[in-house]
């Protein structure tokens, strides 16, 4: 009998698409959107479609694990949890609570965040819990709180469909954000009336769809929100009468925004043209239906709060919020970062949007919990926290669901600072992190596809993840563990029987005491049964009563401050802190590649999501390059005041003078030195501690190898004599792209050495050109390709892609054999070229020569003729770059 659907939602970004997924009988998992989600009606991005391709146990934790004598050993349940509550117990009674921490997740459900933040705030009695989520999106909980009086997104994605004028700040949501960039592309399709700006530093995928970008130097957005206020406060744009009942502070805030009333001075120093400046503050002026999207470039930045504050004084002056079709929108990084600041899943937040300086909210909250204590101060936040355990104020960390040793900024002072810790305890699904070699204790979590709860979305919308697989192994959902170690401990509180039994305390909370002056409510939520929490719908908060949900707030005029007013907040500019000096000219931007996540532990394993970007890569401006020494396709060595790391140089085209781009994905697994964490400057936000990810001091170099190459294998291989080595995933093969420094002659026997090849069961076969220093050699056995080697003196070398086709047959020919050392396909054909379409595996070259040779017009076009850009449309600005260059060439 065939499996059912599981309806459930992606594990990726906030945008919080419905996924169903079928188990197959065959052991594979069928992935497609869900229609009837209203997050995405049906729409996936490439990364959600090769969900299927993830859920393997391939490098799965299975099993609990302890470390002795620097080496773990596998361990059951009872001996770990053990270790974990023992070492706490202990510490907190030597040092006192403040002497140990989590460091937790927005890949964490809300009910997993709720028991962890319950255990830390209410029972442990510390607030020194904090999350990942603190590096993409607490600029604009602080930002939410200053204006708003509580951390609220006021509108819904319909809105961006309502809008006369889309304005993206700080966001590639072509890549980063995709399904939502469908829904902007399709509206404006509808109604090419509809205007979209874009404000980013780098031309990206996102600015093939705007009407408007303006490139602004990195840092300056505050410059360039001050103006518009002021602009739209001469002109005529505001609202008076919203202003006067519904706001407080206007005139402090037009007092700071005064100094940017000259738009030709702001456009000096934004670095825009003014032309294109004032065109943005006349759409924005005349257009009643605004919406203005942000995301990391806005929110991670030293002054990340005061922009995100600057966008929202401009709403609130033309009383453009809570109504359809306008308002300032968040869109949020991760897929459950929503769910966490529900839940205090901040080091400066409680449970329930209530507050830790309020005196009344914390005796609400240890009283629901029947707590013991309940944390009277803030925690440290993720940057100070690792300081303070490398300091040895904190002696103990639990790690949940995230990789810091990569992620974090100043990554190699987390290094350090895990290494000197006492205690180190890591929940993960993944047996190698680089954070994980620092665990004392590892403890087995479940995955996607076999943990239950619910997760928020961007729009605070609820939704259901569902358990459609089996728990692999001893691992086990992370409430679980948290609730043991809580009762071995001595805490009551925690016998949660579900995950059902969480969300229902969780949902009761959200009411208690709250006489109307928290937004943040789940009343109608609240004691649903089992079977009724299993079959929830989404549904966007407040939840009053039971099945209606809240599209917008703020409507009504009313706001969470006790007086219902919104608060302007003055905002005075200011350059982004550690500014560029003579030894590190240029500035590091980071951000995401369109089909990887995070640190690459889950997209890692999906063969279709590594060939669109498959090298870490530094993108910089050709002069820059000139000036550093560099060239393209070249490796050079990035580093900062904190740290190094060695990337591919390419030139996009879509990056000023002085800045670098380089991606955050790759780990110690994935490649030997591309770590981006350990450069990032780790000064933070004032108010929020978000940290500058966006603005680095950094230099660029030659690094300079021998020799270049790439090799296929059937088995995973150890390269650390290699100078520079990036790990692929091929999925009949593990693809590496090398570099090494020793003379190119000793190729053959370095190769034979790490390919484990030998006389008795090889079939070795061999080309070498001394004059044009090459190398390349094939390990065949019993007729079947088992790895192949390609090197030389230049990064010039073969395709990849037709050689990873040779691992599929049982026996190669002898065409196959001849066309492994002449470095070509036997049929002559041209190389498809790096992914474009990840959907359908489609390359740059296929579509250029389509283009060129069908004389192919447009996108529609182009997927008509190869398919390209017709499943989750991720690549539809990547192919209009396409045909514009391709047709600019003729």
């Amino acid at each position: 009998m065939p499996a059912l659907a599981v309806r459930t939602t992606c594990p990726y970004c906030g945008v919080g698409c419905g996924v169903t997924a079928t188990p197959q009988p065959d052991g594979t998992l069928a992935v497609a959107g869900d229609a009837a989600h209203p997050a995405s009606l049906g729409r996936l991005c490439v990364k959600g479609a090769a969900l299927g391709e993830t859920v393997d146990l391939r490098g799965r934790l299975l099993q609990p694990a302890i470390r002795e004598q620097g080496e773990l050993r596998d361990t059951d349940w009872d001996e770990a949890l053990g270790r974990v509550a023992g070492g706490f117990r202990r510490i907190i009674d030597e040092h006192g609570p403040d002497a140990v921490a989590l460091y937790v997740s927005g890949q964490m459900l809300t009910e997993d965040y709720y028991v962890a933040n319950k255990l830390m705030k209410g029972f442990i009695g510390s607030a020194n819990i904090d999350t990942n989520s603190r590096l993409c999106m607490s600029s604009s909980v602080a930002g939410h709180k200053r204006a708003f009086g509580e951390d609220i997104v006021p509108g819904c994605y319909e809105d961006f469909e309502l809008a006369d004028l889309v304005v993206l700040v700080g966001s590639n949501a072509a890549w980063c954000h995709p399904t939502l960039y469908q829904r902007i592309l399709a509206a404006k399709a509808e109604r090419p009336q509809m205007k979209v700006v874009v404000i980013d530093p780098r031309r990206t995928a996102t600015v093939e769809l705007a009407d408007l970008h303006l490139p602004l130097k990195p840092g300056t957005d505050t410059w360039l929100f001050n103006g518009l206020l002021a602009y739209l406060a001469r002109s005529g744009a505001a609202d008076p009468g919203f202003v006067e009942r519904h706001t407080d502070g206007l005139d402090a805030a037009l007092k700071v925004a005064a100094d940017c009333a000259d738009p030709v001075a702001v456009a000096r120093a934004c670095r825009v043209d003014p032309a294109l400046l004032l065109e943005f503050f006349e759409l924005f002026a005349s257009s009643e239906k605004v919406v203005t999207a942000y995301s990391q470039g806005v929110n991670q930045s030293s002054a990340g709060t005061d922009k995100v504050n600057g966008i929202i004084n401009c709403h609130l002056l033309t009383g453009r919020i809570g109504r359809p079709g306008m308002g300032p929108f968040s869109l949020t990084g991760q897929p459950n970062a929503m769910g966490g600041r529900e839940v205090g899943g901040l080091a400066n937040m409680l449970a329930a949007h209530m507050d830790l300086d309020k005196p009344a909210q914390r005796d609400a909250v240890q009283s629901f919990w029947g707590a013991p204590r309940i944390a009277s101060k803030p925690g440290l936040k993720a940057v100070d926290l690792f300081r303070a355990v490398e300091e040895g104020r904190v002696k103990a960390v639990w790690i949940i669901a995230t990789n810091p040793v990569v992620s974090l900024p100043d990554a190699d002072q987390v290094r350090r600072a895990l290494d000197r810790c006492e205690l180190v305890v890591v929940s993960d699904v993944v047996a190698n992190t680089d954070t994980n070699d620092f665990a004392d204790v590892l403890l087995p979590a479940l995955a996607w596809g076999e943990k239950d709860g619910t997760v928020t979305n961007s729009e605070r919308r609820i939704s259901r993840q569902r358990a459609f697989l089996p728990a692999p192994g001893a691992a086990r959902a992370d409430w679980q563990v948290l609730c043991e170690v809580a009762q071995r401990m001595g805490f009551d509180g925690f016998d949660f029987a579900s995950a059902h039994a969480i969300f229902d305390e969780h949902a009761r909370l959200s009411a208690w005491r709250n006489e109307g002056e928290r937004m943040f409510r789940l009343d109608g939520l609240a004691g649903m049964s089992r079977r009724e929490y299993d079959e929830l719908e989404p549904v966007q908060w407040p939840v009053m009563s039971k099945g209606e949900g809240s599209t917008r707030l703020f409507g009504d005029g009313r706001f969470a401050y006790a007086d219902g007013k919104a608060r302007f907040v003055p905002i005075v500019p200011r350059a982004p802190a550690n500014a560029t000096d003579q030894d590190y000219p240029l500035a590091l931007n980071t951000g995401r590649v369109r089909d990887q996540w995070h640190t690459m532990t889950r997209t890692g394993k999906a063969p279709r999501l590594s060939n669109h970007v498959p090298e870490p890569f530094v993108d910089m401006h050709p002069q820059d390059a000139l000036a550093s020494g560099v060239r393209e396709g070249e490796l050079a060595r990035v580093s900062s005041r904190w740290g190094e790391m060695v990337a591919r140089v390419q030139h996009g085209g879509g990056i000023a003078r002085g800045s670098v781009f380089v991606p955050i994905h790759w780990n110690g697994q994935t490649a030997s030195h591309a770590r981006v964490g350990a450069l990032v400057n780790p000064v933070v936000d004032p108010v929020s501690g978000e940290p500058e990810f966006k603005h680095t001091p950094v230099c660029v170099q030659p690094f300079a190898v021998a020799w270049h190459g790439f090799i296929l294998s059937r088995s995973e291989l150890a390269l650390d004599d290699a100078a520079n080595w990036t790990r692929i995933e091929g999925g009949t093969h593990h693809r590496y792209e090398v570099a090494g420094r020793s003379h190119i002659a000793r190729a053959a026997g370095w190769a034979r050495k790490l390919l484990e090849v030998s006389d008795e069961d090889a079939d070795w076969l061999e080309y070498e050109d001394q004059g044009s220093g090459m190398f390349r050699a094939a390990h065949i056995v019993d007729g079947r390709l088992e790895s192949c080697l390609f090197v030389s003196r230049l990064p010039d070398l073969p395709a990849r892609e037709w050689l990873g086709g040779l691992f599929a047959p049982e026996k190669l020919d002898a065409g196959d054999r001849a066309s492994l050392l002449a470095g070509r396909a036997r049929e002559g054909g041209a190389p498809a070229g790096p992914t474009v379409c990840s959907c359908f595996g489609v390359g740059r070259e296929t579509i250029r020569i389509a283009i060129r040779e069908k004389n192919l017009p447009d996108v529609a076009a182009v997927t008509a003729c190869v398919k390209a850009g017709g499943n989750c449309g991720s690549c539809v600005p990547e192919i209009r770059k396409l045909l514009a260059e391709t047709h600019v060439t003729q």
